[in-house]
């Protein structure tokens, strides 16, 4: 049975759950969700993760969460292509990864996947945990620890914590980067957690579908798949056609001009990995990093925007564009406090040739300069 969260997706024989939201009760939707063929009805939020966790027992797929500061996504979509090569696989689709997506995607799990990819998500202590209960992870893959929500956990110490209780929770084996500068404290964390080097054999001959900040993703994914019988011929092969969802990476020409959309999210490891990846591009104009602010940073994000941008100077990128309350006091070549300011002058600033990179948190709406 299929589920959903809204009564207009409804139809015969779906599931419907009814959730009181901030600004929306879904209870209020269940007679129109009946109409259109509900033939069941979850009501309120634990009695969703009640049935998510039931169903998780009664499957027989093998379920592999994923979490990390950065990366989370990619390596779920990574691990879903690679795993489809052994077997009928299932997993998180966008970023429902949190208390409410997660058990979505366990209900709505075929009972006859054999892997089930669960990214999940965290932005305060504990939560982490919290989804471990309901998921109860086989295998655990950590991307790495950052800065990502650092104000909510204090330092990266507290940001390893969270991120290592997937691999203490993994019934089977975990996966975290070795190189990753806390390595020997998420290597503790479970009795069968494994760190993996950097291994590209994966991507060998097979690149183009990524940019190579995202093959320290593919040899985390592929570690995994490799456990479960997959080549690494197989997973090179199963990487064509291989597209990330929604604004990650994502190739926009317009008017001669090669924008690189990257504003799905930011946290500083992820902007400065997507500026060498843009330092590395071949160009026939210029280099131009548009760079919007990165939220959630807490006490330090004026020094972690300042180190992002002095990192981008100095870098072969002709243009560094600051947009935002923060971004725009940091050292860059051009400085606009809203977006507003700059999509007044943005059409002025771009020549035929240039390759942009477009980066800046959700919130920031960078992505309108595409529109």
């Amino acid at each position: 049975m299929r589920w959903t969260f809204d009564s207009r997706e409804v139809k015969p024989g779906m599931g419907f759950i009814a959730l009181k939201g901030e600004k929306v009760d879904g209870h209020a939707f269940i007679d129109k969700a009946k109409a259109a063929g509900a033939v069941d009805i979850i009501d309120g939020l634990d009695e969703l993760q009640a049935r998510a966790k039931a169903r998780r027992r009664a499957l027989s797929a093998t379920v592999v969460g994923v979490t990390g500061s950065a990366g989370k996504t990619t390596t779920k979509e990574l691990l879903k292509t690679f795993l489809s090569v052994a077997g009928k696989t299932s997993g998180t689709e966008g970023n429902f990864n949190n208390h409410i997506g997660l058990p979505l995607t366990i209900l709505n799990c075929p009972d006859d996947a054999e892997f089930l990819v669960l990214e999940m998500g965290s932005n305060h202590p504990g939560e982490i945990a919290a989804l471990c209960e309901i998921a109860e992870p086989d295998v655990g893959v950590v991307t790495g620890v950052g800065t990502a929500h650092l104000e909510f956990f204090g330092s990266r110490a507290g940001i390893a914590e969270e991120k290592g209780a997937l691999l203490a929770a993994a019934k089977d084996f975990g996966i975290y980067p070795a190189w990753d500068d806390f390595a020997a404290v998420l290597g503790t964390r479970g009795d069968d957690a494994i760190g993996v080097t950097a291994d590209r054999s994966p991507l060998a001959g097979s690149s183009d579908p990524l940019p190579p900040h995202f093959a320290d993703n593919a040899a985390l994914a592929f570690a995994v798949a490799a456990r479960f019988g997959v080549t690494a011929e197989a997973a090179r092969q199963a990487l064509a056609g291989f597209a990330l969802p929604g604004a990650r990476w994502r190739k926009v020409e317009k008017d001669g001009v090669v924008f690189i959309d990257d504003t799905y999210n930011a946290n500083p490891d992820s902007m400065i990995a997507a500026l060498d990846a843009l330092a590395a591009m071949p160009c026939t104009g210029r280099r131009m990093a548009v760079l919007g602010d990165m939220f959630e940073l807490g006490p330090e994000s004026f020094a972690l925007h300042r180190k992002v941008f002095e990192h981008a100077q100095a870098l072969p990128i002709r243009l560094v564009v600051g947009v935002g309350e923060t971004s725009s006091r940091c050292p860059c070549h051009r400085a606009f406090a809203t977006l507003a300011d700059l999509k007044a002058v943005f059409a002025d600033e771009t020549r035929t040739g240039d390759v942009v990179l477009l980066k800046a948190s959700h919130g920031m709406h960078l992505g309108e300069l595409l529109v």
